[in-house]
């Protein structure tokens, strides 16, 4: 990563908060992804009042994944294909801090 450009930020997913360095050119979309995720999160809690929070996110993590494979087998376009590439660069993120 060029640190000349890069940023630390934290964001929170699922009530836990992240601390990420990342391009300044991609916090847009990496806070925007980090919404869409907790949005998610919160419809499977609704859904499925018994899971707990790591459940929740499991789900989050498989749609994204079944998503990511329908597009593959698909001929998804080049800009989904890009969103998902940030989406998986945010998770390993995530993962490894």
């Amino acid at each position: 990563m060029d640190d000349r450009h890069a940023k630390m930020i934290t964001v929170q997913i699922a009530g836990r908060p992240y601390s990420l360095k990342i391009q300044a050119h991609d916090e847009v979309a990496i806070r925007k992804l980090v919404r869409e995720i907790n949005e998610k999160v919160n419809r499977f809690q609704i859904a499925y009042p018994s899971k707990d929070k790591q459940d929740c996110l499991a789900l989050v993590a498989l749609t994204y994944a079944a998503e990511l494979h329908r597009q593959m087998q698909t001929g998804a376009s080049d800009a989904l294909l890009q969103k998902l590439a940030r989406i998986d660069s945010l998770l390993d993120q995530l993962l490894t801090s």
